[in-house]
């Protein structure tokens, strides 16, 4: 009767699993529809009707989007600002997470705290002084610009994040290390980085989604020559509201990359969340 019980509920759950991921998938089905569907053919019905008329499919839409210079120029901009601003914010919070978990150096607790206390501050605060600093630098409407701004706002909660990763790593460890002749540099490198490498990969997936999916600091900070592929798609509404042709490939473009990369990146994704959740 347990066996039966247990069984029940796990097929139940299983279910339930199921049906969710429909759902959360239908709205990507429908734009992914929508996306290889003429103008034409998305006037005339929803995009559930390729079920029953498969022939409205083809990539003439795509084909359409790579001649739109608009379109493929913010793509190339969203990738030079987030692919930047990703490693950047990376490869700085690691140098300094293992600083503050394992090098004595004065003011040490005192600048963490001023860190962490970074991460109460919003966004929205700093966008007027720094939208201020960046055009007396010249930064303002540039590529550059915006990754800045990107990597200045996601340091603190990566350096935040990283910090307590490596400060759980074993202290035998490292003394070991250190006994054996290496030096700060190559423990970083040797044997905090790949023992850390679920937090790493679990921070630069976070990043990564933050920067390719923001639309407001991008709307503020960059230009028509620099915007990214959210502010293009943006335009694209409030210039020609019936533009689906473009706008149904681009958003699709858009929301599969970011898939692609949580995707690829999972199982460490995974291995950083449940980091320190069982000792």
């Amino acid at each position: 009767m347990n066996a039966i019980r247990r069984g029940l509920g796990n097929s139940l759950v299983q279910a339930f699993l199921v049906v969710t991921g429909l759902v959360w998938l239908t709205p990507l089905a429908g734009l992914l529809a929508s996306s290889l569907r003429s103008a034409q053919d998305t006037a005339k019905g929803g995009w559930w009707t390729v079920f029953s008329s498969p022939g409205q499919l083809s990539f003439d839409n795509y084909t359409a989007l790579l001649k739109n210079s608009g379109m493929t120029q913010s793509l190339w901009n969203t990738v030079l600002i987030s692919v930047p601003a990703t490693f950047l914010v990376v490869v700085i919070a690691a140098l300094a997470g293992y600083a503050f978990a394992w090098l004595d150096f004065p003011g040490r607790d005192g600048i963490f705290l001023v860190v962490v206390a970074l991460l109460v501050v919003p966004v929205q605060i700093g966008l007027l002084p720094v939208a201020k600093l960046f055009g007396a630098l010249g930064l303002f409407g540039t590529v550059p610009g915006v990754v800045l701004f990107h990597v200045a706002y996601g340091l603190p909660f990566a350096v935040f994040l990283l910090r307590n990763y490596f400060a759980e790593m074993p202290k035998e460890m490292l003394e070991a290390a250190r006994m054996d002749g290496g030096t700060e540099w190559r423990i970083f490198v040797q044997l905090v980085l790949p023992v850390g490498r679920p937090a790493i990969a679990s921070l630069a997936i976070f990043q990564f989604l933050w920067v390719w999916n923001d639309m407001l600091v991008a709307l503020l900070f960059a230009d028509s020559s620099s915007q990214p592929l959210t502010v293009q798609l943006q335009s694209q509404i409030r210039q020609f509201g019936s533009n689906i042709d473009v706008l149904a490939p681009g958003a699709f473009v858009s929301l599969v990359v970011p898939l692609v990369v949580f995707f690829a990146f999972q199982r460490h994704f995974v291995q950083g969340v449940m980091a320190g959740s069982v000792k």
